[in-house]
């Protein structure tokens, strides 16, 4: 299966009975399949007329009870930051599907691109952490997508599933299991005489859901635990310190990395995404020539696995950063390395050969 009918299959079976998007390379697949998949189950598609139409949609069918899904890529996905911000301060959960190609602006529609991955952590305005994936595989796309799901559920936030042009239009093999095998985190939702229906002392308050008979309003100002607008800072901070604080309190057991090799390694690479696939190439090479380097692939890029960067950076000589991109996540690797970093940058529209990743190890 290609990859971006992988991930609509694997939104279906994590429960999305939602979808609403505008078509837009390279990520067209994914709504292209879901207009055909969500009458079969009993689910709604709509096309809307662009992309800030799009998130509006989806955040509107998961406040009334539907787990909802939009995909997109990088001008429609800059399109869709202000009401990002909107699924954010209102605790909406959604998935929201980045399929990376080349840029900036209209860039290069057909092919890949990494330039996204700061714009995912902080393109929308204010103060606010996220959860996302980048997907190395056709199976990941599956499996990253319904984990996506269920963490946008459970922390109640817009996750974000950020792939890119080459993954999602690889075909390659799709194991999908039993039905009964896979994790869904089913929406808690909440009492109908629920006082607060923003709490900021539970870390996952239920929700409240439209036509459930409850009295609550969502509102896009700050506002106090039963969703009214306040003025006052001290009611800010509590829900800044909530909006924040429930992902950096559980940054560990959301954070996944993947070691390949790291443990005597005098030189790591740092990827992700389709880029990881070539780093890995690299580091086999350089291994079978008797060096020692390994990988460690980010799974989830945001929240940003600090604790694995300090470790590694402590006990390598260098850590290597493929990105195509000019240096993006780099500058996060820099923040918590004490080795030297070196990044490697390159242009949008193709992935980078292992060559050029290997010929820097080699050096070193």
């Amino acid at each position: 299966m290609a990859g971006n009918f992988a991930c609509a299959e694997g939104a279906i079976l994590a429960g999305c009975r939602f979808y609403g998007g505008y078509p837009i390379t390279p990520s067209s697949e994914i709504a292209e399949h879901m207009s055909r998949r969500m009458p079969q189950i009993g689910g709604h598609y709509v096309q809307m007329e662009d992309e800030i139409a799009s998130i509006a949609a989806i955040l509107g069918a998961s406040n009334a009870g539907l787990k909802s899904m939009t995909a997109t890529s990088g001008p429609g996905f800059s399109l869709m930051m202000e009401n990002i911000g909107l699924g954010i301060i209102t605790e909406t959960p959604c998935v929201i599907v980045d399929v990376q190609r080349g840029g900036p602006s209209t860039g290069l529609p057909t092919l890949i691109g990494q330039g996204d991955m700061m714009q995912v952590r902080w393109g929308s305005h204010g103060d606010y952490e996220v959860i996302a994936y980048a997907p190395n595989s056709v199976q990941e796309m599956f499996d990253l997508t319904i984990k996506a799901f269920n963490m946008a559920e459970r922390y109640r936030m817009p996750v974000f599933v950020v792939a890119d042009q080459v993954v999602a239009h690889m075909t390659d093999r799709l194991i999908i299991p039993p039905p009964d095998e896979i994790e869904v985190f089913e929406r808690i939702r909440a009492p109908r005489d629920n006082p607060v229906p923003f709490s900021f002392v539970d870390d996952f308050p239920p929700m409240s859901v439209a036509g459930d008979g409850h009295r609550v309003n969502v509102d896009s100002l700050t506002h106090d635990e039963r969703g009214y607008p306040s003025m006052s800072q001290q009611v800010s901070r509590k829900m800044l310190e909530h909006l924040v604080g429930k992902v950096r309190k559980h940054s560990e057991e959301i954070v996944e990395v993947e070691h390949y090799l790291t443990e005597d390694a005098d030189a790591i690479v740092v990827a992700y995404g389709s880029t990881s696939r070539s780093a890995l190439r690299a580091v086999k090479e350089a291994r079978h020539a008797g060096e020692k380097v390994g990988l460690l692939r980010l799974v989830t890029p945001w929240p940003f696995p600090a604790k694995e960067i300090e470790q590694i950076g402590s006990r390598a000589r260098a850590i290597v950063v493929p990105e195509i991109n000019y240096g993006q996540m780099e500058h996060s690797v820099r923040e918590y390395a004490s080795c030297p970093v070196i990044g490697i940058h390159h242009a949008a529209g193709s992935l980078i050969p292992p060559e050029d990743i290997y010929s820097v190890l080699e050096r070193l």
